[in-house]
Formats: C-alpha cells, structure tokens, sequence
C-alpha cells in the first residue's frame, strides 16, 4: 500500500529581530537574513522584506514552473525570471494605511530549453493554475503580467 501525503501541512518559521531593520529567520535547517538597505537605517545583510516577497514568486515561478514543464512534456531547460514591481511605499512610510502595496508586477520569463513559444504558452498558463505566491499576489488585488519568451 503507498503511502499518501497530507494535502495540507504546517510551515514554520521563526524570525529574530537582531536590530530595528533586520530579521534572522529559521526555516529549516536554514537562516536567512532580511534587512533594509544602509540608506534605510539597515545593515544590507539580505533583501528588505518586499524584495523578500519577489524573491519567493521568482522561486516559486522558477519551481512550478519546472513541475508543469516536466508534466507536459516540455524542455524549458533554464529560466531567467526578472521581476519588475510598481509598490505604494505610503504604508511602509507610515503616511496612510494601503490595501495593496504592490499595486502592479511584471514577470518575465525567459527559457533556454527546446520549447516553442506555444509550448512555454502552455506552460505558462499551468503555472498560473498553481502557483501559490502568484495567486498570494493575484487574490491580494495586485496586477499581475507574466510572460513567457525565448532569449
């Protein structure tokens, strides 16, 4: 009899706040630092915490990606993902409370495999149906255009 995987499990994390601009968080066996940059008072020991966010949908696009590619049957070989953002600093400026910071994100994913453009069309709208940071973003109200191309 094979064994079935839980369908909804529990992530953990536990951040430290080593000063006022930067976080030591575990995750795993694993510390990341997020910090603000030396013009924002931090110490540029990692990413900002909204850098962090477009670090996690470049992963998880990267991730999903590879899953849906393999499914399909399609080679996509290497993804270079740039993610460009349009974000409401007046929340993190304290100037006014703001229901979606990241008003609008452009991803654009670029594959060094084999793939058509059909085929990374395909591809692409399979990492749409799973993604999980690119739904996060989507259903917090943020604008989101991904699009898949060759070099």
């Amino acid at each position: 009899m094979a064994l079935r995987e839980k369908t909804v499990v529990k992530l953990r994390s536990r951040g430290t706040g080593v000063s006022h601009s930067r976080t030591d968080v575990e995750i795993r066996d694993l510390t990341i630092s997020i910090d603000e940059p030396e013009a924002r008072g931090g110490t540029n020991l990692g990413p900002a915490p909204t850098e962090t966010a477009l670090a996690a949908l470049a992963g998880c696009t990267n991730v999903i990606g590879n899953k849906c590619a393999n499914k399909l049957g399609v080679d996509i070989g290497h993804l270079q993902i740039e993610i460009t953002c349009e974000f409401d600093r007046r929340g993190v400026t304290l100037e006014e409370e703001i229901d979606v910071p990241f008003v609008a994100l452009r991803q654009v994913v670029k594959s060094d495999g084999t793939a058509t453009e059909q085929d990374l069309a395909r591809v692409g709208s399979e990492v749409a149906k799973y993604c999980p940071l690119s739904k996060l973003f989507e259903q917090s109200g943020t604008t989101l255009e991904t699009i898949w191309e060759k070099p």
